[in-house]
């Protein structure tokens, strides 16, 4: 399998590691020491809208420890099934995290965020709170 990692993951790691503290993302990443690590199109694109991505090389570094999971058609219908499930009960979320989940199901992904309420709604997807 693999993980996907929130935009909210990264900025934890960030702002840890600028306080030279790590204590959060070392305990999530200690008992996952196996576990592959992705981002998505996503969430790199959220990452590039943050001051402390700018300028590009900053935002270059901060998406290099990850794989990004590019967009493709089958994401694009998995983002389709979710905003119609969650259209029809009234409890739609995010459009970037709708993607960002579509992205993990379509890989057979989990996300790692603490936005888990709202991920908690996508039927089928695996939410992993850090």
């Amino acid at each position: 399998m693999g993980l996907i990692l929130d935009t909210n993951f990264i900025i934890t790691a960030e702002r840890e590691a600028k306080r030279g503290i790590t204590t959060t993302i070392d305990r999530f990443f200690a008992g996952r020491a196996k576990e592959s690590y992705y981002i998505t199109f996503t969430v790199a694109g959220e990452l590039a809208c943050g001051q402390s991505a700018s300028p590009k090389k900053d935002w270059e570094r901060l998406c290099a420890p990850y794989p990004v999971l590019p967009w493709s058609s089958d994401v694009s219908w998995q983002y389709g099934e979710i905003y119609r499930a969650l259209s029809a009960k009234g409890q739609l979320i995010g459009t970037n995290d709708m993607w960002i989940a579509a992205t993990a199901l379509v890989h057979d992904m989990g996300v790692v965020t603490l936005n888990v309420d709202e991920f908690s709604r996508v039927p089928g997807l695996m939410v992993l709170p850090y």
